[in-house]
């Protein structure tokens, strides 16, 4: 049984690693991320023609939504096997097989939960499968909501905290249980639930600097807690839920993790020149006297941060997540070119060593003499510290690539930041803004950011933008962008933009596509690439589409589509009730 749960750990933590790993997909489709592999056209840039049920859908020059529907169900079956042959097990006690059973029910809660905010009303699966089966139907997001509430209210109750890293714990049981509760409408609950994990005395917020780098001055404990040997370690506090991911361990990720593969920009060959246009500016050589591809990793920009979440959220010079060596912008590098160091042009000569100049328009067409640089792909900012996964915490060292891509590291999957902000949503749907802007400030305050002073002023645009400066490419943006999105239609509460939404024109206008398009300038300005893709969403992509490959197949039974997709007319009533 605990073989079987350690293969469900496994299966989790494929979301977060690998080339395009499937968490870059999940970013695309909201405020925070378009795809910035630019070189192509088939990527899910132009949403409206790349997105059907019968487009490719689980290929890294795509998209990986097919990913999650694939990996969803196979999590949920993988549950189902622990779940339905519990009493064939002998256990010393009662407490024993209930964690196993609670840990099983938490991770078919953990893929319902996403897959009912990424598809929306799909097939409810308690049973294992023994045979093949033709005739499923989908049954409504709701019924499946709840039927989760009550399992991972059994879950909480006998799931312990005091497990090995990457074992469920109680905590990650009340932090999803939040989600579901927040997802249902449960307000009060909700505050419960996080409270179960805020104030249950296992767990804080790393406020002072720990682990192995906490004798470095010129970092900070933002720094300190993703490295990646810090996460899993005791005095970690912080740490709900864990993927385990190591390059010393069986089963690591074949390949690394490639996360500054995914979320670095694509600046080594950008082919940006010096202001003369004598000599390249930069270099990816790993044995140069200024390795900047061992600084900050090679990237292809897969991950493209928005303006919103790489210039417009960072408001004050004091957080720790937007300071220097911390966050890096294209003109922290420097001209490391070595032809530079030797020329005999004293102009040239003394750029070596001195950051790049800025990246005004008129520089990078004019002084960079680069007409048509893809600003796009090459010319971005990122978090340093939580991309750059080494081995050493010096300069990036790759199991498996040279230049360095990403080696395996742990990666966290919930954290107690989060706890905070989700507790927050939960005040700000009460309408207690002063006890929302509490818990945004508790996450602030650690960051040593500004803290928020008017609690009139918090809305659910405040929580969102803290959500993107605390949690780039953990949480998954678009399913959070969702379930806010239902919850603005089943409560009619007015958002900040003024509008009301309501379910029976959910595919049409909610308030995912409305923050998009407030937020996330590609999409809003429809922003051409070099491949002559403009990118492009719309409303209905709130759910993305069932792959149609599952629906041919399932002969006796009807899966519905969504509507915006071809098959939405087939749509048959979901079941509302447990199948």
């Amino acid at each position: 049984m605990k073989a079987a749960l350690a293969g469900l750990g496994l299966n989790v933590r494929q979301e977060f690693f690998g080339d395009m790993a499937p968490i870059v997909t999940e970013s695309i489709f909201s405020d925070v991320a378009v795809d910035g592999t630019t070189d192509k056209s088939t990527q899910a840039q132009d949403m409206n023609t790349r997105v059907t049920p019968d487009a490719e859908l689980n290929n890294p020059d795509f998209n990986r939504i097919g990913f999650y529907w694939i990996e969803g169900f196979k999590g949920i079956r993988y549950a189902n096997t622990i779940i339905n042959n519990i009493d064939k097990v002998t256990f010393k006690n009662d407490a024993e097989k209930n964690s196993i059973l609670g840990s099983a029910l938490f991770y078919r809660a953990y893929y319902y939960y996403r897959l009912v905010h990424q598809f929306g009303d799909v097939p409810l699966i308690l049973k294992d499968l023994t045979e093949p089966r033709l005739d499923y139907f989908s049954t409504k997001r709701d019924v499946i909501l709840k039927k989760m509430k009550s399992d991972l209210l059994f879950a909480e109750t006998w799931v312990l905290d005091n497990v090995d890293r990457g074992e469920v714990t109680k905590g990650a049981v009340s932090h999803l249980l939040t989600k579901v509760n927040l997802a249902l409408g449960d307000f009060d609950d909700a505050i419960t639930s996080a409270n179960n994990v805020i104030n249950g005395g296992k767990y804080s917020l790393m406020r002072t600097r720990f682990g192995s780098t906490a004798g470095d001055a010129t970092k900070n404990v933002v720094w300190d807690l993703h490295r990646m040997d810090n996460k899993a370690i005791a005095a970690n506090k912080e740490t709900l839920f864990l993927a385990i991911d190591r390059e010393t361990l069986a089963g690591a990720t074949a390949f690394g993790s490639q996360v500054m593969r995914n979320c670095v920009p694509a600046w080594h060959f950008a082919n940006l020149r010096t202001p003369s246009g004598l000599n390249p500016a930069i270099v990816d050589g790993v044995t140069v006297e200024i390795p900047l591809t061992l600084m900050y990793g090679r990237g292809i920009g897969r991950y493209r941060g928005t303006p919103y979440s790489t210039k417009y959220i960072w408001t004050d010079n004091t957080d720790y997540r937007h300071a220097p060596g911390m966050w890096i912008n294209m003109t922290d590098l420097v001209y490391n070119n070595p032809a530079l160091k030797n020329s005999s042009n004293p102009t040239e000569k003394a750029l070596y060593g001195k950051p790049l100049v800025d990246a005004t328009p008129a520089n990078i067409n004019n002084m960079f003499l680069n007409k048509g640089l893809d600003t796009i792909r090459h010319f971005f900012g990122w978090p340093h510290y939580k991309t750059f996964i080494n081995t050493t915490n010096a300069l990036a060292v790759d199991k498996y690539w040279s230049p360095p891509r990403g080696t395996n590291t742990d990666w966290y999957i919930f954290r107690l930041a989060e706890t905070y902000l989700l507790r927050a949503e939960a005040y700000y749907w009460k309408g207690n803004l002063l006890l929302a802007m509490a818990d945004i400030n508790q996450v602030r305050s650690r960051a040593n950011a500004t803290l928020l002073t008017d609690p009139n002023l918090v809305t659910i645009g405040t929580i969102l933008d803290e959500r993107a400066r605390e949690l780039y490419y953990e949480e998954p943006r678009k399913t959070e962008l969702t379930r806010i999105a239902y919850i603005f239609a089943t409560t009619g509460k007015p958002a900040y933009n003024g509008k009301t939404y309501n379910l029976a024109s959910f595919s049409d206008n909610n308030f995912f596509y409305d923050r998009i398009i407030e937020k996330n300038d590609f999409y809003k300005n429809q922003v051409p690439t070099v491949s002559g893709v403009n990118f492009k969403i719309s409303p209905y992509h709130v759910l993305w589409p069932v792959p149609g490959s599952a629906q041919r197949f399932n002969t006796n039974g009807r899966i519905n589509q969504n509507k915006g997709y071809s098959g939405y007319e087939n749509n048959v009533a979901p079941l509302d009730k447990i199948p």
